[in-house]
This record gives C-alpha cells, structure tokens and sequence, in this order.
C-alpha cells in the first residue's frame, strides 16, 4: 500500500512539470485538441522514465506515476482555464 501512496504523490509532483511542457509544446506545434491528452500521456512517460536519480521508484511505477502526471495535468488545465456554463448539453 505504501507504493501506491509513493505513486500518487510522484504523480503529484510530476503534473506540474508535465502541465508547464504541454503548454510550451502546445504554443511551439499546432496539434489537434483531441491528441493533447495523449501528448501528456506521452510527455508524462518520459518525464517519468528519466526520473530515477530523484525517486526509489522501480521503472514500472515510475512509469504509472509519468502516464497519470499526464493525463492529470491535461484534466487539470482544462478545468483552470476553459470552465464551461453549467452540465448540460445546450451549454457545451
């Protein structure tokens, strides 16, 4: 239970950085809307992989950590910076 815990908080950690390099590719490439999250992932992976001087993790969790830094970073700006009015479907 203990690396489930290391994990999240990693994953934590890494959504902040993975958020901040989105965004500069994001401004630097034209890419579709619908592949951002699936940049994220991506950036979230690497990020994750070249991060073993500063974690205990094994790769495998660390890759866990990267892919949910960056599908949470996506989910993160787009609830900061694009609200939408309300739920329903007449308001998307």
């Amino acid at each position: 239970m203990d690396m489930f815990n290391d994990v999240l908080t990693f994953a934590s950690t890494l959504a902040v950085i993975i958020l901040a390099l989105v965004q500069m590719v994001k401004t630097a490439i034209n890419i579709p809307k619908n592949l951002v999250p699936v940049l994220g992932m991506v950036i979230g992976l690497l990020i994750g992989a070249a991060a073993y001087p500063f974690t205990e993790l094994d790769l495998v969790a660390r890759l866990w950590a990267g892919s949910l830094g960056g599908l949470s970073a996506t989910g993160l700006f787009e609830l900061a910076f694009n609200p939408k009015n309300g739920t329903t479907r007449e308001n998307r």
